[in-house]
């Protein structure tokens, strides 16, 4: 009788431990910024997606909280999986660094613009979509279909102004509020 009780108890924490972090989820996600978030305008190609990326502006999450300087690198590993390190300084560019690796698949290949990813095992895994790039990769909006994060990326750490003016309206133009994004400070 005292096995089976111990079982229980144990089975009521690990139930009760599960929920409290699944309510902690829900209750720091952020708003909504889009409730209709588009499909990918445009297939990608893999091979000219991989490379760094440098983040311009995000709409403000509790995992990037305060970076600046932050950057994206993807490679491909030998198994076909993405590779993916993203890093950030805090504080200011100038500050710490610090980085995660994560990992991710193709969860459309029809397009390669929609990828299943995860940087915390095969537990959890977020929807990666690139909603559109430029023709040349030197730019790339990513979000996912919850119409909560949202990326804007660049190959280029401090695009001309313009360019960067152009990619703000794409956002606008993708259904995004432009104004909910935080400007990322590069080095």
């Amino acid at each position: 009788m005292k096995q089976s009780t111990a079982i229980t108890i144990a089975t009521g924490a690990a139930v009760a431990a599960l929920s409290g972090l699944l309510l902690y989820s829900r209750a720091t996600r952020p708003p909504v910024i889009n409730p209709k978030v588009p499909e990918p305008a445009r297939s990608v190609e893999l091979a000219r997606y991989l490379g760094t990326w440098f983040e311009l502006a995000r709409h403000e999450n509790r995992f990037q909280k305060g970076l600046d300087a932050v950057t994206a690198d993807y490679g491909l590993d030998a198994d076909g999986r993405i590779r993916i390190v993203n890093s950030g300084s805090q504080n200011g560019p100038q500050g710490a660094r610090s980085s995660i690796e994560g990992r991710a698949i193709v969860a459309d290949e029809a397009t390669n613009a929609k990828l299943k990813v995860s940087f915390f095992g095969p537990l959890y895994t977020g929807d990666y979509w690139v909603l559109d790039h430029g023709e040349e990769y030197d730019w790339s909006i990513v979000g996912e279909p919850g119409g909560r994060y949202l990326w804007l990326l660049s190959r280029d750490a401090r695009p001309a102004p313009a360019i960067l003016e152009a990619l703000l309206r794409r956002v606008e133009a993708l259904g995004y509020d432009r104004w909910a994004l935080r400007i990322t400070r590069q080095v």
